[in-house]
């Protein structure tokens, strides 16, 4: 009982081990019952496994008011908030990169849901690291915050053009470095081959892993903004963390749905724009306008919710009848 009670990174053991409980249940069920072959999902079962993970994140979200107060429960829901309006952009980017390796859609949940244990994985170390900086000198939220800031003015400006997969540095170095069949076999990463000197089976890789590890390096890039926002919010690392993977956890179910109508959502980019403006400049007020005062959880919570349900609205009404309507979505034009 002393070790569930004792003190992890600001948190009781045991409310690790009950969201780690619950993310180990959520991705067994998953795998395990709702998708035990491979099959393409349809945009109607997408969102209802959708709206499933959000009841799930939003649940999670009212336990943590209950058990660690309100404040941080709208810490919570503020930055689950931020972080699944800015995971829309990944879904461009993910099906750029299924579409370049030629991955069929019965295969890429499968793909999706080990990226997304490679994220849960990353991302932690990536908050392990930013806490630990916030703790030794407060002064890194500045450098957060002038981020965000800028980030969000470049997003304004910035011009619309897609990622160069063909020539990342990555997939070069893994085709020159090993073994790489031309050719998909079925869900696999890797087969056994015969090698073209010796004859003997060896070890290559299917190009399922390829785009798998392409979708982690660019979840590393999305993280660059995404984690500095969410220290914005709180320096609560229990809450940074399960924010961040609770509405990460849904995003294999919704690309599926937003794939389809990606360019539906082209303005929203806009309203991210403002928000990570708010959420950098909000250090800057609370610490030398309300002179170390707290910025009200509240009111953070109502204006993020406010920008992205106005940019969410703004970008159906425009691309309704298909006038406006983004040929692509600018990754570049998101990302930094």
């Amino acid at each position: 009982m002393e070790f569930l009670t004792a003190d992890l990174l600001g948190t009781p053991v045991w409310f690790w081990l009950a969201f780690a409980g619950l993310v180990a249940a959520l991705t067994a069920f998953d795998l395990g019952f709702l998708h035990k072959e491979d099959r393409e999902m349809g945009i109607g079962e997408s969102l209802k496994l959708t709206a499933f993970y959000i009841v799930i994140a939003m649940a999670f979200g009212a336990w943590i008011w209950i058990e660690r107060g309100a404040t941080l429960g709208m810490q919570y829901y503020t930055g689950f908030f931020i972080e699944k309006a800015l995971s829309i952009d990944n879904v461009f980017v993910i099906s750029l990169i299924f579409s370049f390796f030629a991955i069929p859609a019965k295969y890429q949940y499968r793909a999706l849901l080990w990226g997304i244990i490679g994220v849960i994985v990353l991302r932690g170390l990536m908050i392990a690291g930013g806490a630990a900086l916030v703790e030794q000198a407060y002064w890194v939220l500045y450098i957060f915050a002038a981020f965000l800031i800028f980030t969000g003015v470049k997003m304004f400006f910035a011009g619309d053009h897609n990622p160069d997969i063909a020539n990342n540095p990555v997939v070069r170095w893994i085709s020159g470095h090993m073994r790489v069949t031309p050719d998909l076999h079925a869900q696999k990463f890797f087969v056994k081959m015969p090698d073209e000197k010796t004859g003997k089976l060896v070890r290559a890789a299917t190009p399922l892993f390829l785009a798998l590890v392409v979708i982690n390096l660019a979840d590393l890039v999305f993280a660059v903004d995404s984690v500095p926002a969410i220290f914005a919010i709180t320096t609560d690392t229990f809450i940074v963390y399960t924010s961040n993977i609770m509405a990460i956890l849904g995003l294999r179910a919704l690309y599926f749905a937003l794939s389809a109508m990606i360019h539906r959502f082209y303005y929203l980019k806009y309203a991210l724009a403002a928000v990570l403006v708010f959420i950098g400049s909000k250090i800057f007020v609370s610490d030398f306008v309300l002179d170390g005062g707290k910025f009200p959880p509240v009111l953070s919570l109502g204006v993020t919710a406010a920008l992205i349900a106005g940019g969410v609205l703004f970008s159906l009404w425009k691309t309704r009848h298909g006038e406006d309507a983004a040929p692509h979505l600018p990754h570049d034009a998101i990302r930094p």
